[in-house]
């Protein structure tokens, strides 16, 4: 992980790397806990840990690399433990799955109900959630126009992130 900035955040574009991350996972968690605690559902020590570990960067992580990692930490551990969790962690609203890579990223809009709008660095991997008022009004319009119910939409984005464009890095590694 890299060193974080402790300068705060306080605009929507901002990527990962300029920010408390660790306040960010302390307001992330909180948030989990009130999101369980309103709907009913246990925050369980799996659920936590799990969450915990999704949250630990803002990049992409799957599902065997939690498995991984968790398995260090507890014993007993199988897949299907990983991904009900998950599953039950993406119902609450607190995770996203990043379908084209197959991998799952802490929701930084929980309390919201909303679709997936996701801004992917193909050089260091952050991965930005952005809320598009423009575009899921297009969506709705769509649905208007076409006849047609919109159950799920994740719309990923990659490219290169500022800090990556300063760097001049070219995604393929190439300089």
């Amino acid at each position: 992980m890299t060193a974080q900035s402790s300068r705060p955040t306080t605009d929507a574009t901002t990527f990962a790397c300029e920010h408390n991350h660790t306040s960010c996972i302390e307001e992330a968690l909180e948030s989990a806990r009130m999101v369980c605690e309103k709907e009913g559902e246990r925050f369980t020590d799996l659920r936590r840990q799990v969450f915990e570990l999704v949250w630990a960067e803002h990049k992409p992580v799957k599902a065997y690399d939690l498995l991984s990692e968790l398995s260090s930490q507890r014993s007993g551990v199988a897949p299907a433990t990983v991904y009900r969790t998950l599953d039950f962690l993406q119902a609450q609203g607190l995770v996203h799955k990043l379908e084209s890579l197959n991998a799952y990223l802490g929701c930084s809009q929980p309390k919201q109900d909303h679709q997936g709008h996701f801004l992917i660095c193909e050089s260091c991997e952050e991965v930005r959630e952005l809320e598009s008022k423009a575009f899921s009004k297009s969506i709705s319009e769509i649905e208007n126009t076409q006849n047609f119910q919109v159950k799920n939409i994740t719309v990923e984005l990659f490219g290169l992130c500022a800090k990556c464009q300063d760097q001049n890095v070219d995604p393929t590694g190439n300089l």
